[in-house]
């Protein structure tokens, strides 16, 4: 049986070898020094020093136009030149989950062309975001990049453009995990 939930291990095995650990705000994660990434299963017992669950859903915030230009340039994950990547957990606030679908819409797009800024860097740069506060998860969101060496630069640019809009405003707890393939 297919799943959507997903479990990201921290602890001292996984392909995934952590690079850095960098806690932006929040309370921090024990560090660890490999990721590895399973389909959840309520069977398997994990073996890390933390599990992070989160679970692919339907794209929220994003219009069909916008919706339909990242299906036409997006990478899927798992391309054998994505040795890189990125793992960051992001809560936001309380004040961000009270508002209203529109004005969250507003902040995200209108403000802070979000999908219009990651557009820019598809298809060099793969995500995937998976959905964690639905499931009492100590996140909101888990943001996972891949991306090649070469393109290691434009994520970085990347990432700081995002954490310069409004809406990184609501982002009471971030942690940013680089990694390479192990």
């Amino acid at each position: 049986m297919a799943t959507n939930f997903f479990d990201f291990i921290g602890g001292d095995k996984g392909i995934w070898e952590v690079v850095s650990m960098d806690t932006l705000c929040g309370q921090s994660l024990d560090n660890v020094s490999n990721i590895d990434i399973l389909q959840s299963s309520p069977t398997e017992e994990n073996y890390g020093v933390w599990t992070l669950k989160g679970f692919t859903s339907n794209i929220r915030y994003a219009e069909k136009l916008e919706r339909e230009q990242l299906n036409s340039v997006q990478s899927e994950l798992g391309r054998p030149t994505a040795t890189c990547a990125a793992l960051i957990p992001i809560r936001k606030t309380e004040a961000w989950w009270i508002m209203a679908q529109d004005e969250r819409r507003k902040i995200f797009e209108t403000k802070s062309h979000h999908t219009q800024t990651g557009l820019k860097y598809l298809p060099a740069i793969a995500r995937k975001l998976y959905h964690c506060r639905d499931i009492g998860q100590p996140f909101d969101f888990l943001t996972w990049f891949e991306y090649a060496p070469e393109a290691s630069n434009a994520f970085e640019d990347l990432v700081i453009s995002l954490r310069q809009t409004e809406e990184w405003l609501y982002v009471d707890r971030e942690i940013d995990i680089r990694l390479i393939k192990a």
